[in-house]
């Protein structure tokens, strides 16, 4: 693999141009005017030794707009794209001057076409970028992630003037500081800020792109997103670390939105389709599909691997962010043979003196051979555990038996996490996420409703484990409503109590809908955009003080799997399971395929509460609740108190039908009041 970086800088005299192919016969640098029309300039690039081309062009400054053309054999059949009508993204572009448009003509073959540099952005040469002081990750694991659609999230916030509308620098704005602060986030995790090209179909059917699944360039940010370029991103960054707020940047390295060979020719398809691509074995036509996007990035391969880690590096160094989500992570690990734990890739990262303390969170599936992974990752992966997210939906929908898998959930899920004697969970525990229900449509939608994207209702998950409470969708009936307020306070504080890091997607804690759309990655519009005026401030508040709760409580953030004895001398146990009654939870108990109550009581620690407790019912009629009391002590409500009837001389806490309730114990002379 060539020493020299790939790229562009400014160098004394001008600027320098590296760019890796190995299978073209000839590569050109084209320059543009500065309104990145008009191709002024093409340059033959020179060899540099193993695939690296390079060309320097004297006195060139920043903002100049350059693209590559690379010309040699075209046979799709066997795996050959070249063609030098189409102009070519450096794939290590750090600004790029425009959006990417799907185009047609993006994906003609060679000769059926026309030039598309009228059709493509323009990668923008970079001044020199200073790298932010080395500090650690804000975030540590056990903390509370709150993943944002960047667009979609201040597009109808009413303090946010329109120009900052659904940018990156909205975050930044006063407003959405205060309720990112107030509601206790320790790290916001966004949703795709990089360059993304609409899928082919959505055009046709008047839709748009929201979330930016589908990558082309991994470095440059979109220009719809983050029109103040690195700029806006360094500032705010820096602004949400003021505020005491990490930032976490979910990136895709699975597969471009070069899609199948029916998609357009950007980048990486018509500078090397072999060598950045997978394909199946043995057939360089068929390109591997393990992402269900079209095709695959060959991440195994050195070029990719390095496009990959300078990618993370540049993002660490030159913007300061806490960490990264890898989307469709199992394709990092990824080879012709399948996915390796002990893939090359993931020591690199966690031996990189860059990258080796950020946090790293992996989606743990993909939809190839032997794709799905959860608990598979090396350490220090965290994962996206959908094993949680089922198990919690199953119990508070109302199925039987289900009191043993949510507490293992609760307990930061052993059984997945515990392997090869690991004492401690890597879980990120989520209900709902950007992909899927909201959490509001969970408990208001018994099915999907698709209708929307254009694509007859195929599209989307089926089985969401969701129930409406009586009536599909919206409702003016109040006891469906009340209901339905129950169920959403009780999933906030089922995920406010697990052990292991949490995860909350923007508006679920103030109840946002979707209407049943279970895949709003199209709907770039009010379906997905966030309802900041008709928010459900009473939701919204019960969230904050869960969070509060888990912020102040150290013992609700720490990773260890629960064991049932005391960490101290004198201490209660760490966790205690008990039936309504206060008692130990028996084995008939456990067993109990009828039984939907249970109470978790977690003790505390020296600097809180002496012990916290989560009591869950998961029955339709109330339950008396009676939890262990210690002398000098005595339990308080934390959050909203709607579904509660505390009965403090008795020690008994009425809970209502469907709902959960959060308690902490504090010594009577230390409490403020309930």
């Amino acid at each position: 693999m060539p020493a020299d970086p790939c790229g562009a800088e400014c160098v004394d005299g001008g600027a320098q141009f590296r760019v890796w192919s190995g299978s073209a016969d000839r590569v050109w640098l084209c320059v543009f005017d500065n309104a990145g029309e008009a191709e002024v300039a093409r340059v033959e690039m020179e060899e540099a030794g193993g695939g690296l081309r390079e060309a320097f062009v004297a006195g060139a400054a920043p903002g100049l707009r350059y693209g590559f053309r690379a010309d040699g054999r075209f046979d799709p059949d066997q795996g050959f794209w070249h063609d030098p009508d189409k102009l070519l993204m450096d794939p290590h572009a750090l600004e790029i001057d425009r959006p990417y448009r799907y185009a047609p003509e993006l994906g003609a073959r060679r000769g059926e076409g026309r030039d598309t540099a009228p059709l493509m952005p323009k990668a923008v040469l970079a001044g020199p970028l200073p790298e932010v002081p080395a500090r650690a990750p804000v975030f540590q694991p056990g903390g509370f992630v709150y993943e944002i659609n960047v667009r979609g999230f201040t597009m109808k916030h009413p303090d946010v003037p329109s120009p900052l509308r659904g940018t990156v620098a909205a975050l930044a704005h006063p407003a959405v500081l205060d309720h990112l602060t107030t509601l206790g986030v320790d790290a916001v995790e966004l949703m795709p800020v990089t360059a993304w090209i609409d899928e082919r179909h959505l055009a046709p059917l008047g839709l748009k792109n929201v979330w930016g699944y589908n990558p082309v360039t991994f470095m440059a940010l979109d220009p719809r997103l983050c029109p103040g370029g690195v700029a806006e991103l360094r500032e705010t960054v820096a602004a949400l670390r003021r505020a005491g707020i990490g930032v976490i940047l979910d990136l895709v390295f699975n597969h471009t939105g070069e899609s199948d060979v029916f998609g357009p020719t950007l980048s990486l398809r018509g500078l090397d389709n072999l060598s950045f691509y997978r394909h199946l074995p043995g057939d360089p036509l068929v390109l591997a599909n393990d992402t269900g996007c079209g095709n695959t990035v060959a991440t195994q391969h050195p070029e990719a691997h390095r496009m990959i880690l300078d990618t993370l590096r540049h993002f660490v160094t030159r913007f300061g962010v806490d960490g990264f989500r890898f989307d469709l992570a199992p394709v990092l690990g990824r080879d012709h043979r399948g996915f390796d734990p002990a893939a090359r890739i993931f020591g690199e990262i966690a031996a990189d003196p860059v990258l080796g303390d950020r946090v790293l969170i992996a989606e743990p599936w993909d939809v190839g051979p032997g794709g799905y992974q959860l608990g598979g990752f090396p350490q220090p992966f965290l994962e996206w555990n959908d094993v949680y997210r089922d198990d919690v939906r199953r119990f508070w929908r109302g199925d039987a038996g289900r009191v043993p898998s949510l507490a293992t959930r609760l307990a930061g899920s052993s059984d997945i996490f515990g392997r090869n004697g690991s004492t401690g969970t890597r879980s990120v525990n989520f209900i709902a996420a950007h992909d899927g229900m909201s959490l509001a449509d969970l408990v208001a939608y018994e099915r999907k409703h698709n209708e929307a994207n254009g694509e007859g209702n195929r599209d989307g998950h089926d089985e969401n484990l969701s129930w409406n409470n009586g009536v599909e969708g919206e409702t003016d009936d109040p006891a469906i409503r009340n209901a339905r307020a129950r169920n959403l306070r009780a999933l906030l504080s089922t995920l406010f109590l697990s052990r292991g890091t949490i995860m909350l997607t923007a508006g679920d804690e103030f109840g946002r809908t979707q209407h049943g759309n279970n895949n709003a990655y199209a709907q770039d519009n009010g379906l997905a955009w966030l309802d900041w005026e008709n928010r459900n401030r009473d939701l919204q508040a019960h969230a904050a003080a869960l969070a509060a709760l888990r912020r102040n409580v150290k013992a609700l953030r720490k990773a260890g799997f629960l064991t049932g004895k005391a960490q101290a001398e004198g201490a209660p146990p760490d966790v205690e399971w008990l039936c309504a009654a206060g008692r130990p939870l028996d084995e008939a108990g456990w067993n109990d395929a009828a039984n939907r109550r249970l109470a978790m009581v977690l003790a505390g620690g020296e600097d809180g509460p002496r012990r916290v407790a989560l009591l869950v019912n998961g029955d339709h009629d109330a339950a008396v609740f009676t939890l262990p009391a210690a002398a000098g002590s005595a339990w308080s409500l934390i959050g909203s108190a709607q579904d509660v009837e505390l009965r403090p001389h008795e020690n008994a806490i009425v809970l209502a039908g469907r709902a959960a309730a959060v308690l902490c114990e504090t010594e009577t002379s230390r409490r403020t009041g309930d």
